[in-house]
């Protein structure tokens, strides 16, 4: 990471949140600005971009602001803390794994809503069609 700070806006163009929404995350503690500007302004870093990617991801897969802040808990805690024992480690992954299965599923149950709905379109385009060439006008 280059320690280059963005504030609010950039954070919310490049993660495609509102400012709404990122503010709400904060306030349910699943993302804090890594600083504050001397005028107040929150400050985030490519670190934090990253934490609201997953959040939005998890977002529309169901799961609650409880499992993503579990989740979060559990990748924060792999990702910083180098001397954790054997133990420790494989039931922070395990958690992982977990809600790797649970996206997993939630996946394939998407991709069945979305040939459903793709069929859908497709039968009424072919309605459509069929409809528009009995109610295109003949020579008078």
């Amino acid at each position: 990471m280059n320690g280059k700070h963005m504030q609010i806006g950039e954070v919310a163009a490049r993660t495609e949140l509102s400012l709404r929404t990122i503010r709400h995350y904060e306030e349910t503690g699943l993302v804090v600005p890594s600083a504050r500007s001397q005028g107040g302004f929150r400050l985030y870093t490519e670190t934090d971009v990253a934490r609201l990617m997953v959040i939005r991801r998890m977002k529309p897969l169901g799961f609650t602001l409880e499992q993503m802040r579990d989740l979060l808990d559990a990748t924060d805690r792999l990702d910083a803390d180098a001397d954790l024992g054997a133990d420790a480690r494989e039931a922070l992954l395990e958690r992982v794994r977990r809600y790797e299965g649970v996206a997993v599923e939630q996946v394939e149950k998407l991709r069945v809503q979305l040939s459903r709905a793709e069929d859908f379109a497709a039968t009424l385009r072919t309605y459509a069609a069929h409809d528009s060439h009995r109610r295109t006008p003949g020579p008078r």
